[in-house]
């Protein structure tokens, strides 16, 4: 999954669960969860640090982008917004984990990385299921239009 998907459900669940300790014990299972499902990678092994750098930040700005718009069109309390924003974070957490040990080579991470492997292996990457195509996308628009339905009401 793109992280704007992962922020998304993130904040979602960020809505509706306050307790951290709870968003961690759901989100992380979670994350690797969705990453089951096919869906298209922006970045492979090839990519470069200059090109995995602007492709994340777009994403990430997408997903905020987003995220704000519900809490100000929502007038969402502090408290909650800062919950939606603590669980964008985690939600998004094992892919930091992922790319600090596959681009900064941070060797206690490799457990951790081989896991993300393993979860996404139906379709290794490389493979046409992980290119990025808008059949590899759809998984991606329907748990992020699901998310956003859950942000707006």
């Amino acid at each position: 999954m793109i992280l704007t998907t992962h922020a998304l459900v993130g904040a979602a669940l960020g809505k509706y669960v306050s307790n951290p300790a709870m968003q961690i014990l759901i989100l992380i299972p979670l994350h690797y969860t969705l990453d089951i499902f096919r869906h298209g990678e922006y970045l492979n092994k090839q990519s470069t640090f200059k090109d995995t750098t602007w492709k994340v930040t777009l994403d990430l700005f997408i997903g905020g982008a987003i995220i704000l718009l519900a809490i100000y069109a929502k007038n969402i309390s502090p408290a909650i917004s800062i919950s939606m924003i603590t669980g964008t974070i985690i939600s998004m957490f094992p892919d930091l984990l992922t790319v600090l040990y596959w681009k900064l080579n941070f060797k206690f991470l490799k457990k951790i990385y081989q896991f993300h492997q393993f979860v996404h292996g139906r379709f290794a990457d490389g493979s046409p299921e992980r290119a990025w195509t808008m059949r590899n996308a759809a998984n991606d628009i329907l748990f992020s239009a699901i998310a956003i339905m859950l942000l707006f009401l």
